[in-house]
């Protein structure tokens, strides 16, 4: 069985408390913070039934592994969620009610921008994350933070070999869309309605060569201050809502 893991901050445990409140194995809070926020955190807690301890900020530095905790941090169990994406995929074909929509990262390696981009995927509705096993960061206390209970609910997959798994995509007829600035048509000139994949790469880096050559299409995010580029999480929401907005049109 996977070893308990800490959570942090309100939206990281308050998402586990409405979502798995079973796999909450205690809850730490500094009781000199009395504000709103932390009574309403406590009404719920309670009224999960889980076990509250009092620690001072210190030992909630400890735990988190950060000063960023808020006052609250859990010790939990791991949730189960879908084992792979060959799971998740079947699962969404058998469903039939809507077409695949992932969001794709080829090296991102700052747990701030994964947690972001959990974030935003989950709400834009993507059905899961995929990133390589190399060059890429993974689940840790961090990314549960930044990604405010996303962590949690979107399924996050690493994979071997990024190209061969894009590959495998296109076999189940999902359409591969990557973000290049020199791509020659733009995020608005195509039709993200059906089965998709959106690739976003490193800011500067981009894509990696053999994630590019596996792309069905590159488009570009139209840019028209200053800056050349995105944050790769911004990027994202603009993508995948984009996609959501053709979905709902």
């Amino acid at each position: 069985m996977s070893s308990p893991k800490v959570l942090f901050g309100f939206h990281a445990v308050g998402v586990r408390l409405k979502t798995a409140p079973q796999s909450i194995i205690e809850v730490y809070f500094e009781p000199t913070r009395r504000d709103a926020r932390m009574r309403q955190f406590l009404e719920k807690a309670n009224e999960a039934g889980v076990r509250l301890i009092e620690a001072d900020g210190l030992r909630l530095s400890k735990l988190a592994g950060s000063h960023g905790h808020q006052g609250v941090a859990a010790r939990v169990d791991p949730v189960p969620q879908v084992r792979s994406l060959d799971e998740l995929l079947e699962q969404l074909e058998a469903d039939g009610a809507e077409a695949p929509l992932l969001l794709v990262l080829d090296g991102i390696t700052d747990p701030h921008n994964l947690g972001a981009c959990l974030r935003v995927a989950d709400g834009a509705g993507a059905h899961a994350v995929i990133a390589p096993k190399d060059h890429a960061a993974g689940i840790n206390a961090t990314v549960a933070k930044v990604a405010s209970g996303a962590a949690e609910t979107m399924p996050y997959f690493m994979v071997t070999n990024l190209a061969r798994t894009l590959g495998e995509l296109k076999e189940r007829n999902i359409w591969i869309t990557g973000t290049s600035d020199d791509a020659p048509k733009t995020l608005y000139e195509v039709d993200l309605k059906g089965p998709s994949a959106l690739v976003l790469g490193a800011e500067g880096a981009g894509m990696r060569q053999l994630t590019r050559k596996t792309c069905d299409q590159l488009v570009s995010i139209p840019m028209k201050g200053s800056v050349e580029s995105l944050n790769v999480s911004v990027a994202s929401g603009v993508c995948l809502y984009e996609a959501l907005r053709q979905r709902s049109a």
